[in-house]
């Protein structure tokens, strides 16, 4: 199913800009660069009644309503901004790896943003250092993704290591497909274009910010062909509808700052 959005011809890229311009005032410089590669964003429609006493932020509504999404994405190259080969030795061991991404959408004082209800990787290093760094909610699972749009084809799967079900899709994607920004306006937009992230691990909450160009993406249609491990993640799965995707073949030298602490 496609997203429903009214025809938007223009297209703005203020928001990657704002974004790029409170980095440097507020990070000055990255902590980390990575690129995100193949990036298969998929939407879910929730009643914000039933998801929000989930979230320790205030849910940011899109028409009324809540979404949640699953992003199933390569992350390469993770290394320091400085350093050069030294320090992109050091991140060998947890500087490549698939992920999967369940995140909503919510705002706190004055900014925009995501926040990671999940997330399972295949790296058990990053399971030790992530949730203590940057309070990511990673869980181990084995993920397979086949996300080849050059032959028209995204396949995936993903078997948490607690055995509680799988989460498996396929799509096709016209192998002629142009990959746009998003236009303005619309609720690609307002998924896709964010640049502040928020996690929680114990009683911690914390963000961190990131900057990358402006996803080049297309929407698509999407089949869902095993959910059994979202009908074990929560709640908010049970009254969710899938409302759409997108699909994007990446974003090159993502910038990530260092992990703030904030108050909820």
């Amino acid at each position: 199913m496609k997203l429903i959005e009214p025809p938007r011809p223009r297209v703005c890229q203020s928001l990657s800009a704002n974004a790029q311009q409170r980095f440097k005032r507020i990070e000055g410089w990255p902590l980390f660069f990575c690129d995100w590669d193949r990036a298969l964003f998929m939407h879910f429609e929730v009643d914000p009644d039933i998801l929000q006493p989930q979230i320790p932020f205030e849910l940011d509504l899109y028409r009324g309503k809540a979404i949640v999404s699953l992003v199933a994405f390569t992350m390469r190259n993770l290394r320091l901004s400085i350093g050069g080969r030294f320090s992109a030795f050091l991140t060998a061991p947890v500087a490549t790896h698939p992920l999967l991404n369940v995140r909503t959408y919510i705002r706190h004082q004055d900014q925009a943003g995501i926040y990671f209800m999940t997330e399972w990787i295949p790296n058990r290093l990053s399971i030790l250092i992530g949730p203590r760094t940057y309070g990511l909610p990673y869980r181990y699972g084995k993920l397979n993704y086949q996300h080849n749009h050059e032959n028209g084809n995204l396949l995936g799967a993903v078997t948490p290591g607690n055995n509680t079900g799988r989460f498996a899709y396929e799509a096709t994607i016209e192998t002629n497909t142009t990959f746009k920004p998003c236009a303005t306006g619309t609720l690609s937009h307002f998924l896709l274009e964010r640049y502040t992230a928020f996690t929680k691990w114990h009683k911690q909450a914390r963000l961190f910010r990131i900057w990358h160009q402006p996803w080049l993406q297309t929407q698509l249609n999407v089949t869902i062909t095993d959910d059994s491990a979202l009908k074990a993640s929560g709640t908010w799965y049970q009254a969710s509808r899938l409302v759409g995707a997108n699909y994007s073949p990446g974003v090159k030298k993502v910038w990530m700052a260092r992990p703030r602490r904030v108050r909820t």
